[in-house]
């Protein structure tokens, strides 16, 4: 299987011997802290082995599914009935069109990684890379932990819903596994009040947390039991997926109504969802602070966009954009109605329209008060910003109007236990940009110093910001 010529040579991307020196002396050693992915946590405690490639690189990942889509490959081949062989045939026909897409970097990076797979995919060797490489992978040689210590994954953060029983990562507590695995708290279907299934949702928190919420200081009494059962059991984060974050004005008495008003069965105005959704995010935060925990927010996906294809094949299948919402008010009132009560904990900021990167580098400094070493972050490119220009620009802006220095860098956000080559990505990217900055003359010939930095930015920045 090995190619004479690989693509993916020693030093690619990687444009000068600053760079190649900064990213082979001082990144590509550093262990990786995956504090933000969405990898589920049965298949690590139970330490599943894949059968074959197409179940562990093609289900579930929705980025390869919008490309073979965009071909017209039929949904049989994607997400229908088709055999793994039929579906990784018609992901290996997709792949030489995906040039100048990330997803062709990424897709030769973790045959290589992963497998020394080093031939370019397509239709033409689709059936022998399928069988060799799904004969490795059909070992406990690469089963699912075994492939995150092939990566050197320290640390890992999946994220649970509150009504999660974490059986799985209390599983994963008692065993051998040489990576520490924590959660992250994701409580959105308790903040999105207006959702159909909202009510639903309620009485199965209720029936978790064993209390019945019919009022809403019961529903803030649920959710702090939930947070104390996922803090026990080691989670030190939170996560939220939202438009933007809620800043509405509101009085307590407004919120009790609503709550009670929508438990009725009855519909919401906008403004009333706004205003319970501006409470209860509030409530969550400073409980996270008073926990001590790091929360996140990303911000901005126009989620759902395909009301057919969600009727037929449910949420994260592939149908979401980004969004236009507007965010720099609210998101500065809602921190700073935070910082106003002593209760703003760590803060990781995402965006995934480029066009508020200078909204996001900027508003982060407005509350770093000198408590924390970064205690306000703008988190790494996300979503459809996690590709070599989106990183570029992300980090550029940082640069420019905050601290780079302080940036807690990348993590995957991916379903798949292949991804762990987008930390190499990221990181020959990182050491190109200063590299080219020594090179041009805009930065010293000080490759220690620099090489610390990059060493910080990789690794050692996310380890002390979460206390790993």
């Amino acid at each position: 299987m090995k190619n004479e010529n690989p693509f993916l040579k020693n030093n690619f991307l990687l444009e000068s011997k600053y760079a190649e020196t900064l990213y082979h002396d001082f990144a590509a050693k550093m262990p990786i802290i995956d504090y933000h992915n969405h990898l589920p946590p049965k298949a690590l405690a139970d330490d599943v082995v894949f059968d074959n490639i197409t179940q562990a690189w093609i289900d579930g990942d929705h980025y390869k599914w919008r490309a073979m889509r965009n071909l017209g490959i039929n949904e049989k081949f994607i997400t229908g009935n088709a055999s793994d062989a039929e579906k990784f045939g018609k992901w290996a026909y997709t792949v030489p069109l995906t040039m100048r897409n990330p997803l062709y970097h990424w897709t030769h990076m973790e045959l290589s990684r992963y497998f020394d797979c080093t031939e370019l995919l397509s239709e033409k060797n689709a059936s022998s890379v399928y069988t060799s490489v799904s004969d490795r992978l059909n070992t406990p040689e690469f089963s699912c932990r075994n492939l995150m210590s092939k990566m050197n994954v320290e640390v890992l953060c999946t994220t649970e819903d509150p009504t999660d029983t974490l059986e799985h990562h209390q599983k994963l507590a008692k065993s051998d596994f040489g990576t520490q695995v924590s959660t992250a708290f994701r409580p959105d279907k308790a903040i999105l009040i207006n959702s159909n299934s909202y009510n639903t949702y309620i009485n199965t928190l209720g029936d978790v947390s064993g209390t019945s919420i019919d009022t809403y200081d019961a529903l803030c009494d649920a959710l702090k039991k939930r947070i104390s059962f996922f803090h026990d059991n080691g989670c030190r984060l939170c996560d939220h997926g939202l438009n933007q974050l809620y800043a509405d004005d509101f009085t307590e008495a407004e919120v009790k109504s609503i709550f009670k008003k929508r438990r009725e069965g009855n519909t919401l105005s906008q403004e009333e969802g706004n205003k319970f959704q501006s409470a209860l995010l509030l409530f969550l935060s400073e409980t996270y602070h008073d926990f001590g925990w790091v929360q996140q927010f990303h911000l901005g996906a126009l989620r759902n966009n395909n009301g057919r294809m969600l009727e037929k094949l449910g949420p994260d299948t592939g149908w979401d954009s980004i969004g236009d919402y507007q965010q720099a008010e609210s998101l500065s009132k809602f921190l700073d109605n935070l910082d106003g009560k002593d209760k703003l904990t760590k803060t990781i900021l995402y965006n995934v329209n480029p066009t508020f990167n200078a909204v996001m580098a900027t508003m982060i400094g407005n509350f770093n008060d000198g408590s924390v070493k970064g205690k306000v972050q703008w988190g790494s490119s996300w979503w459809f910003l996690d590709q070599k220009d989106g990183m570029t620009d992300q980090m550029n802006t940082l640069s420019n109007m905050g601290l780079i220095s302080c940036f807690i860098g990348m993590l995957t956000d991916s379903r798949s236990f292949l991804s762990f080559p987008r930390h190499e990505y990221f990181r020959r990217i990182l050491c190109n940009l200063f590299g080219n900055d020594i090179k041009n003359g805009e930065l010293p010939n000080d490759i220690n110093w620099i090489g610390k930095i990059v060493q910080d930015i990789c690794y050692t920045n996310a380890k002390e910001y979460f206390d790993f």
